[in-house]
Parts: structure tokens; sequence; C-alpha cells
């Protein structure tokens, strides 16, 4: 099964203080003991790596860098699907709809995965089925 994880979940899964902390524990611990093909891009791990260093500090970006990274499957985003991505959120003029955001659904049609790990309700928008 691949599953595309978000950078929401990601950040959940470390920030012990996250509303969905427990639960994004949770399906992060199952989706490595059932050795699902976890999938993201590198937009992803860039927001994720900031967000995390910004807000948790370096040790949260090396627990992220440590246990977690080694478990996903990079999907590096293209010249062309980068400006797929940016026609993508200026067509759709909403200021909370990011080029990230964008890149990953994207990534998940060209990929044909159905199945987002993610707590941004734009992956639901977009009729992919959420975790959890």
């Amino acid at each position: 099964m691949t599953v595309f994880v978000d950078t929401s979940a990601l950040y959940a899964v470390l920030d012990r203080s996250d509303r969905n902390n427990s639960r994004a524990g949770g399906v992060w611990v199952r989706l490595v003991r059932e050795s699902a093909n976890i999938l993201t891009t590198n937009y992803v791990v860039v927001e994720t790596s900031a967000l995390l260093q910004h807000r948790l500090g370096v040790p949260a970006l090396r627990a992220f860098y440590e246990d977690m990274y080694p478990q996903l499957t990079l999907s590096w985003i293209s010249e062309g699907q980068h400006t797929a991505s940016v026609e993508a959120v200026l067509a759709a003029g909403r200021k909370r709809l990011s080029l990230v955001d964008c890149s990953s659904f994207q990534t998940m049609r060209q990929c044909g995965v159905r199945v987002a790990f993610a707590f941004d309700d734009h992956f639901r928008e977009q009729g992919f089925e959420v975790l959890p």
C-alpha cells in the first residue's frame, strides 16, 4: 500500500503539543510496521524541515532526519511539475492553498496514490482518502 504523507502529519508526529500528536503517532507506527510505501515530495521535506526548525528547534529537525526521513520514498518535483503547481495555485486564488499542496496533489495523481496521511482538509477537498 502506498500512502502520501503531508507536512501536517509529519509535524504532528514530532510535536508533542500538537492536538493531532497521538493520532498521528499511531498512524505513523502502523504505516512503518506494515511496511507501507510512505511517499512524499522534496517540497514537503523542505516545508517540514523549515517548520520543525523554526517552531521546535534543531533537536526536532534531527529526529525527523534520523527517525522518519529514512522511512520515506521521495518524489522530486521537476521543473514542469513546479510550473503546473504554480499555475494551479494561482488559478485557485485561495490564500490557504499552497504551492506545496498543489504539488502534492499533482504527485499523488501522477503516481496513482489515493490515500494521504494528512491533517490538511485540502486533500479531502481534492477527492483523496485521508488518514486518520
